[in-house]
């Protein structure tokens, strides 16, 4: 079967994490800013789509290149053999991204290279005028940087974070592979307790869940290769049975707590669809209420951020209390998701490490307190 060189992207600060994940499913890696690079062929498009939890998307990278005018943009695309990627009609939309580069108008960019394909299937084909585009989607994707041009074809389609178990949601969830991210950056593997105090959703809980059950994340969705026509078909049904085959049980407790039983209601739904309602413990109370009697394991938490200036007063308040809830908790690991710089005053307590890191746009930090085993 035919190799490719192959690529993930992922939210910024999260390389290190995905190529960790990669390499735990056996491929070597190579790593940049935002991207890490592997090969393989059909069966690795499908079990990296299928596994992955901290990725945006799987690329096949087609072609690089340096360009510094569109004359050579349009003919280095044009050199590549379309007619061996994409049907006759099918649709390509051409999505283009242009950083520190001479040719940097991104509209312009994206026009040549659809010029180009266009012209080359129009050849290959023995096409005159429009192609039709009203067959399946191969989204492709031109991004240049310091004028290196990388032309790929995106195998995902939906990003990965859309797992499709969240139907409903409360105000602004945690994206799935950002909280899965999260999880991996803690010692959590399901052989010890896990507790969310602040649950919300329920996505860092479910995610914690589908990691300990050995569920893979990509097990309820289609992605972009299931539509084209040259991939081999049976792939993706076979290894999704053999996903289903290595599904494991759980032995330690997880805690999804939160104030609200409305959206506690809406965590156990999410939970139900993603098939892990049986190994999630709901309870409704308050974070300056909390108790449990577990021990040894992982706390982890996205509490509200306050960013506007009466949210603020309430979140500082809400810091102060999970300072005296939570941190007598010695051996347990913490970890808390917060955007203000000035935590660790109000929780009370200096943490061990501190992760930069960005939700969305928003700039945050993930306060690491490492356990004191019993």
């Amino acid at each position: 079967m035919k190799k490719y060189q192959l690529y993930t992207t992922m939210g910024a600060g999260f390389e290190s994490v995905v190529a960790k994940e990669l390499q735990s499913l056996g491929y070597e890696t190579s790593t940049e800013n935002g991207r890490v690079f592997f090969k393989g062929d059909q069966s690795d498009i499908v079990k990296t789509n299928l596994w992955l939890r901290t990725a945006d998307r799987v690329k096949i990278l087609l072609k690089e290149f340096k360009a510094t005018d569109f004359d050579t943009l349009y003919n280095q695309v044009y050199d590549i053999d379309w007619a061996e990627l994409l049907p006759v009609d099918a649709k390509f939309p051409v999505q283009g991204r242009s950083v520190r580069s001479k040719l940097h108008s991104e509209p312009g960019i994206q026009s040549i290279v659809k010029k180009a394909i266009v012209n080359k299937m129009s050849d290959q084909y023995h096409r005159r005028g429009f192609l039709p585009e009203t067959g399946s989607e191969y989204p492709l994707d031109i991004h240049i940087y310091k004028d290196l041009a990388r032309i790929s074809l995106d195998t995902t389609g939906a990003s990965l974070f859309k797992r499709g178990y969240r139907i409903e949601h409360g105000g602004a969830p945690l994206k799935e592979n950002f909280a899965a991210s999260l999880i991996k950056l803690t010692p959590y593997d399901g052989t010890h307790p896990l507790i969310d105090p602040m649950t919300g959703s329920g996505t860092l809980a479910i995610e914690a869940a589908l990691i300990g059950r050995n569920i893979a994340p990509g097990t309820w969705r289609k992605f972009a290769f299931d539509d084209f026509d040259w991939f081999d078909p049976d792939l993706h049904d076979d290894l999704l049975e053999q996903a289903k085959s290595e599904v494991r049980t759980l032995d330690q407790p997880i805690w999804a707590c939160d104030i609200d039983q409305s959206i506690l209601e809406i965590a156990k739904l999410n939970a139900n669809n993603a098939g892990v309602l049986q190994n999630i413990y709901f309870k409704q109370v308050a974070v300056k209420d909390f108790a449990t009697d577990l021990e040894n394991g992982v706390i982890i938490a996205n509490p509200p951020y306050g960013k506007r200036l009466k949210e603020k007063k309430t979140a500082e308040e809400l810091y102060v209390q999970m300072g005296e809830a939570l941190s007598k908790y010695d051996d347990f690991s913490q970890y808390y998701l917060v955007g203000d710089p000035e935590f660790e005053q109000f929780f009370g307590k200096t943490a061990t490490k501190k992760r930069k890191l960005f939700n969305g746009n928003l700039r945050v930090d993930f306060y690491q307190y490492w356990a004191k085993k019993k």
